[in-house]
């Protein structure tokens, strides 16, 4: 994204019918905006911050909408610019013409419509926000559970950047010494054994495991998990889903091949959200009753390949058939796999999990519900849920991947410092080299190190007027 300083305006509400609608301007000095759209007696009238109901009118003095007119001056706003929030009512039309008029009234001094995330991108550019903070602003509106909710918001608050800056300060401060032990070579062994570089270090490497912990699991609460239903036909996959779901989602018939598509469902297992993805039943093509049914086995398949878990349902009642072990052999290698033995109010089997080097077997009936809590917390144990009483971040990806870099640089420079017995200048420098690399991975978390190619990859994805 390249960096446009002209004035934007946007809708800054989601699409549709709604009781209110907000128009929001960003830029500098937006006194000739206000005045067009607010009448020359009202702008005057606008104190900063402050909600003042008054018409929204058109270029020819008709009203377009009444409505609240606030004024954010900077750089006490959101973007740190001059912001004009103009709240009307929810009517699409209307919205459109309020912004269509804020467009025109500011052709002058070069408004045009923002692009998505742009309002954000100018608060991280003006320090309003760090980029950890501005990724929080969309994950928080896009928030599917609770859980996630939270975390998100207080990632939006800081805290997760404060701690990320505090382990940047503590990276800083030990550089600072191996540099000085550098700079002054004849105090080297009793200037680092007095700091206790090696102390600081491991220090340094224990706070950073913990919060990559605490980020994985709160990546979870935000990208979820796909899990897909996968087996024979009419061994249960649609009433599984329906008991996950807790409503009947899918349709539950004796006749095999009652599922034609995928049928997703979302759900939530410990504020995780949970994709579950029911299929058509795999069979041979040959014995597909028709075409409809042979493309949705082909697509039983293409979700399989995804699946961050695979449920291969199986039928208790009547065992393993050599039908259901074809099945298990076009599973992809190494994707997680529970084999759900269902039916067991049919064969008389109890709830039960058994572990298996293959694959965790789990004993159930979908339509009695026993064993149901026994799939959920081996789903959780798959994926590696642990419930703490600690705060989770709601990292991303990239959070994720800048961590994990870091600590292998730390974890570089821990070898390095072990040969600090042996008093060589070049050990020293890989050591300070490492110790800079891990400082630089962790501060492109905030945005400190960001290319702006990174940067227009993050703020496109968000809405537009956000």
């Amino acid at each position: 994204m390249n960096f446009d300083s002209s004035p934007i305006a946007a809708i800054a509400t989601a699409p549709g019918r709604g009781g209110i609608g907000v128009v929001r301007v960003s830029g500098k000095n937006l006194s000739s905006i206000i005045e067009a759209v607010c009448g020359p007696e009202k702008a005057g009238t606008l104190q900063p911050r402050h909600a003042t109901y008054l018409s929204f009118l058109n270029d020819d003095g008709s009203v377009i909408d009444q409505g609240l007119a606030i004024h954010f001056k900077a750089p006490h706003s959101y973007t740190g610019e001059d912001v004009l929030e103009l709240q009307g009512h929810g009517g699409p039309i209307v919205l459109q013409m309020l912004l269509s008029r804020c467009l025109q009234a500011g052709a002058e001094i070069g408004l045009r419509m923002a692009q998505p995330g742009e309002f954000t991108h100018r608060a991280f550019l003006n320090e309003k926000l760090d980029l950890a903070q501005a990724e929080a602003v969309a994950d928080l509106i896009e928030a599917s559970t609770e859980a996630a909710a939270k975390s998100a918001s207080q990632s939006l608050s800081g805290a997760f950047s404060k701690t990320i800056q505090d382990l940047v300060d503590r990276v800083i401060r030990l550089r600072m010494l191996v540099e000085a032990t550098l700079d002054f070579p004849e105090e080297e062994i009793d200037f680092l054994q007095q700091s206790d570089a090696r102390g600081q270090l491991d220090g340094i490497r224990d706070t950073l495991q913990q919060v990559f912990k605490q980020s994985a699991q709160g990546a979870l609460l935000r990208d979820g998990l796909n899990i897909v239903l996968a087996g024979q036909p009419n061994v249960g996959k649609s009433s599984l889903l329906n008991a996950l779901a807790g409503s009947d989602v899918a349709i539950v018939t004796p006749i095999a091949g009652t599922t034609r598509d995928k049928v997703i469902e979302t759900i939530q297992i410990e504020g995780i959200p949970i994709n579950v993805i029911d299929t058509a039943g795999i069979r041979n093509a040959a014995d597909a009753s028709d075409e409809v049914e042979r493309i949705g086995i082909e697509r039983t398949w293409a979700a399989v390949q995804k699946a961050d878990v695979i449920v291969h349902m199986l039928d208790a009642s009547r065992g393993p058939t050599r039908e259901d072990e074809e099945i298990v052999e076009r599973f992809p290698v190494n994707a997680p796999v529970i084999r759900i033995w269902n039916k067991i109010d049919l064969s008389g089997h109890r709830p039960a999990v058994d572990r298996m080097p293959d694959a965790t077997h789990i004993y159930l009936s979908a339509t009695d519900l026993a064993g149901m809590d026994l799939l959920r917390t081996e789903l959780l144990r798959l994926i590696g849920w642990q419930q703490t009483g600690e705060s989770l971040y709601l990292a991303r990806e990239r959070h994720l991947i800048a961590l994990k870099s870091a600590h292998d640089h730390l974890e570089m420079a821990a070898q390095h410092a072990a040969h600090d017995s042996e008093t060589t200048t070049p050990a020293l420098d890989l050591f300070a080299e490492e110790l800079r690399l891990a400082q630089e991975r962790l501060s492109s978390i905030t945005g400190e190190f960001t290319s702006d190619d990174l940067l227009g990859v993050i703020f496109s994805r968000f809405c537009i007027g956000k």
